[in-house]
């Protein structure tokens, strides 16, 4: 494998043997000689031969090893020749991060924040094996599929105007319930409105430092403002769909699947049956995360006004996902044509004029919301037509791991990760104190970095830079 540096931030791997299309990583010259990083590397070499793949794949700066396609990984593939994969996608189906805003200094309000996060953990289920408040049946279930965020706020939980400001509007209107098993229903049933464990979270954020007056403006964020980040996805509902059609795929497409140089590339042909219902399944779940971050939405702004009083302003300003696969329409060699954009942990960055932006940011581009770790910042973004053009519209997702969870239980101690949080004033809390050290500040990229790359590359630009004041994790 030969990686030829193309620019600062660019590096390119040439079609050789099996290949397709070339492979293509945005990142950093210590990233490409830090040898933890071949492995996702190579898997997105063997990304680049899956059939009717076109023009390059990406690697984000972000890039770290996955099931079988790395997070921080961007392919499309040809609606006529090409695949979809399950692995492409990744198991937590509309994993993403939902940013609300409020009419709140932090200033103001410092000495309320711990309040704040208590409040926050005692009205939002976290951690596995946490259940929801609201109840349905496969009945229910169904609809949430076909509906998305529109359910929870038909249920009372948001708002219509939330829907406005959710990729898709909350809904991918090709989901098929009759195309997910009976086992992902009944894991799907308790869980609406969980956060879950893992890299999940809930934030508590101040706007430190605005880049762009202009977009902030627009995008109404302004310095020594509060600000709430939702990180969670589709849970054990998406996990089982994922499941289901890997091993479908695996029984039924034998021959097709037989020259893989992953078995975890596991795929169907886009037009095959299989291939449909499969993009028709990943969308219930979509859907279903959609539903449930516009829930978990619901009961943080319900925190917020108890905490800070009734007239609380509590808006959204985006809810995106950042492990999905969508059919869009992009020029490949002079024509256009529809494609299968697989971003698992990428996420959507649209420039100006795109008309699946909110129309009230259509004129600048979409937010792109852009998470670190709970000891560092977070950043707002601004989608470009750079990225349209150039990585299908995509850009990175949050920071990246450079430490495995076991390997953080072995090498960190949790009471110097609660040290360190206390000196920096962030009030945590958590449901299991192992989470605590599986995902402390340690174990990620320094996403300053990943998010000046994207900034100078053009395929997203800074807009504001948050810093955690408070963290809810499972």
């Amino acid at each position: 494998m030969k990686i030829r540096r193309e620019g600062k931030y660019v590096w390119r791997i040439e079609k050789e043997g099996k290949m397709r299309v070339d492979a293509v990583v945005l990142t950093d010259k210590e990233t490409i000689d830090d040898p933890q990083f071949r492995e996702a590397i190579k898997q997105l070499v063997n990304v680049a031969s899956l059939p009717g793949v076109v023009k390059e794949v990406y690697g984000m700066p972000d890039i770290h090893w996955g099931y079988g396609f790395p997070i921080g990984g961007v392919a499309a593939f040809d609606s006529k020749s090409g695949i979809i994969s399950p692995g492409a996608v990744g198991f937590d189906i509309n994993c993403g991060v939902r940013l609300m805003k409020t009419d709140l200094l932090v200033e103001k309000v410092k000495d309320d924040i711990k309040k704040l996060v208590e409040e926050i953990y005692k009205t939002v289920p976290v951690g596995v094996g946490s259940r929801g408040d609201l109840k349905v049946g496969k009945k229910g279930l169904k609809k949430i599929c076909q509906e998305g965020a529109l359910f929870a706020v038909k249920s009372g939980y948001g708002t219509e105007d939330d829907l406005k400001f959710i990729e898709d509007g909350g809904k991918l209107p090709v989901a098929d319930p009759d195309v997910v098993s009976q086992k992902a229903y009944e894991r799907g049933r308790d869980e609406l409105g969980t956060l879950g464990g893992g890299n999940h979270f809930i934030e508590v954020q101040r706007v430190f430092e605005v880049y762009d007056e202009d977009t902030a403006e627009v995008f109404g964020l302004y310095e020594g403002q509060l600000v709430v980040s939702i990180h969670t996805g589709s849970r054990g509902f998406g996990h089982q769909i994922a499941t289901d059609y890997i091993k479908i795929m695996r029984d039924k497409l034998k021959k097709h699947n037989s020259d893989l140089p992953d078995k975890q590339l596991i795929n169907a042909p886009f037009e095959h049956e299989l291939g449909q219902d499969y993009f028709s399944a990943m969308a219930c779940a979509a859907n279903y995360a959609f539903a449930n971050r516009e829930i978990i939405g619901h009961l943080v702004r319900k925190a917020l006004r108890k905490i800070f009083g009734k007239s609380t302003k509590v808006e959204l300003l985006y809810d995106l996902a950042h492990n999905i696969a969508k059919l869009e329409r992009y020029e490949v060699n002079g024509k256009k044509k529809w494609l299968v954009v697989h971003r698992k942990g990428a996420t959507r960055s649209f420039g100006p004029g795109n008309p699946n932006i909110p129309e009230i940011y259509r004129s600048y581009g979409q937010p792109v919301i852009i998470p670190g770790d709970m000891g560092s910042e977070s950043y707002i973004m601004v989608g470009t037509k750079r990225a349209e053009e150039w990585t299908f519209g995509s850009s990175a997702h949050g920071a990246g791991r450079v430490l495995g969870r076991r390997e953080a239980l072995r090498r960190l101690e949790l009471s110097k990760i609660l040290e360190d949080l206390e000196r920096k004033g962030i009030a945590v809390m958590s449901r299991g104190k192992k989470t605590l050290v599986e995902e402390a500040p340690q174990v990620y990229k320094d996403v300053s970095r990943v998010v000046d790359i994207i900034d100078i590359l053009g395929i997203a630009k800074k807009v504001a830079r948050l810093v955690p004041v408070g963290v809810v994790k499972g």
